[in-house]
């Protein structure tokens, strides 16, 4: 497909850098991670879970000896809950989609816009990954994957997010740039949280408006605007453009994003040591 003569791709070195998590979907052309890679990592987290509760067992079979039934079975409810859920979950959240498998075999978990996931979707995707994965013995995650374009299994269906490589050749066309006649409306406008899906569609349709009928251009402009204006306060400026006010606030969407994940990343740098595995 044919992009504008004046968007120039760039390239994208690894699901690390800050394009990949401005919430801005740069990384929606990025094709899944292949499935066998995804098994081996899940394998590799899973024994790692295993080994946690099988140390779990011997500490409460220990602590718990002259206990009663009921205490140790509560305990042992608990051992498992801990190493098949909290403890996956856990993991993701911290690390923004990753988990030891992943880091190993150079994956991690985005979201569908390809921004960094968070508790809900961590969440999500350890309480189907439980009933998927171990207790249905990963048939229905192997069939789920096989299924979809994205190799999503259950719990990422559910969750809306997929995994992806850390590190990719792929070269992406960014979206055009804000009109600079609206940085000083968009600068100071008050814009309400853009749903990923639909900073999503903005994107692709400001990158493949050229390839576009004027008909089917115009009417998704109009049903983009209609969906933009109630989250922007004040208007633009009279007689703007309709996809000039649909780059400034994806543009302004993407800026804020980035800004408030330099000053997460400052915070971290100041609070925790350089990670060894990177």
């Amino acid at each position: 497909m044919s992009q504008p003569a004046s968007t120039q791709p760039r390239r994208l070195r690894g699901a690390d850098s800050d394009l990949m998590i401005t919430g801005e979907a740069v990384l929606i052309d990025v094709p899944s991670a292949p499935l066998p890679t995804r098994m081996v990592a899940s394998l590799i987290d899973w024994a790692v879970y295993i080994l946690v509760l099988i140390g779990l067992v011997f500490v409460v079979s220990v602590s718990t000896s002259g206990s009663s039934d009921a205490t140790f079975s509560t305990l042992m409810l608990l051992s498992v809950i801990a190493c098949f859920l909290a403890l996956p979950v856990t993991v993701e959240t911290l690390t923004r989609g990753r988990s030891l498998g992943k880091l190993i075999m150079k994956l991690r978990v985005v979201r569908d816009d390809g921004g960094p996931i968070v508790f809900r979707h961590a969440f999500v995707r350890g309480l189907v990954g439980v009933i998927e994965l171990p207790l249905l013995s990963a048939v229905p995650a192997v069939i789920a994957s096989a299924s979809n374009a994205r190799g999503k299994r259950l719990g990422d269906l559910a969750a809306g997010t997929y995994v992806v490589r850390e590190q990719t050749g792929l070269k992406l066309s960014p979206p055009p740039p804000a009109p600079p006649y609206l940085a000083a409306w968009v600068r100071s406008a008050d814009l309400a949280p853009l749903p990923d899906g639909l900073a999503l569609a903005i994107r692709q349709f400001l990158i493949r408006r050229s390839t576009l009928t004027p008909a089917a251009r115009n009417a998704l402009t109009d049903n983009l605007m209609r969906q933009v204006m109630p989250l922007v306060s004040p208007p633009p400026p009279a007689h703007t453009h309709p996809e000039d006010v649909l780059s400034a606030v994806l543009t302004a969407r993407s800026d804020r994003e980035a800004a408030r994940l330099r000053r997460e990343q400052e915070v971290r740098a100041r609070l925790l040591p350089p990670d060894p595995l990177r």
